[in-house]
């Protein structure tokens, strides 16, 4: 089975995602393709992103700035697939959530997988907005965020008592997603697997610094 993370993309004490990740875990643990394993950032008090290549010490087994960094690095590098789990602040995603996946910064631990987003909003938005700069954001780790997501409008009201949705919109969607990352999961694990490309950017640095040497040699 894939390895997917669920990461809990908010810490305060008043968030509702407690109502929504529980959910999604459940629903995705059910799902026969994942190992599935949730990622509270509330557990990863990771410091603000400061990395620099000082901090990264031996760049083949690197000790960053703290211990957790590190961990947090090897923990999001041992996944298949993730869903992000995220609320919408000030029409963004929140500031401790964009932290942790700069964190997992130069171990390229994102790349080359699936990313599938659960988004919700206490109003009519449904987290559509923070979805979409996710987007962004994961394309610059050289993940695959998913077309597929979910999106949960006036939250307070999408669960009942028992915790399920009461909407069978979100259920449909959600299992939509699922199939979906199981799918992009396996496709990406076997390409993985058959041999990746460096990252782009250190293929260009080093094309450029191919060009200047053969620039002196010229000269």
């Amino acid at each position: 089975m894939s390895k997917l993370k669920i990461i809990v993309g908010t810490t305060r004490p008043t968030r509702t995602a407690d109502r929504v990740a529980p959910w999604v875990a459940s629903v995705a643990a059910a799902h026969e393709s994942f190992d599935v394993e949730v990622l509270d950032l509330r557990d990863w008090p990771l410091p603000f992103f400061s990395e620099h290549f000082g901090t990264l010490g031996d760049i083949n087994d690197p000790t960053y700035s703290e211990p957790i960094v590190k961990a947090w690095n090897r923990k999001i590098k041992d996944a298949d697939a993730y869903i992000v789990v995220t609320g919408e602040y000030n029409h963004s995603l929140p500031g401790v959530l964009k932290n942790a996946i700069d964190s997992a910064w130069q171990s390229n631990a994102f790349r080359n997988k699936p990313v599938a987003v659960v988004g919700y909003s206490a109003g009519i938005g449904g987290g559509i907005r923070a979805i979409e700069h996710l987007a962004q954001i994961v394309v610059e780790t050289e993940a695959v965020p998913l077309r597929n997501t979910v999106v949960i409008p006036f939250v307070n009201d999408a669960f009942d008592d028992a915790g399920r949705p009461t909407s069978p919109l979100t259920n449909v969607g959600l299992d939509v997603v699922l199939d979906d990352l199981a799918w992009w999961s396996v496709a990406l694990e076997q390409a993985r697997a058959a041999g990746e490309l460096l990252p782009g950017r250190i293929r260009l640095r080093a094309a450029m610094l191919n060009a200047e040497a053969a620039k002196e040699s010229a000269a």
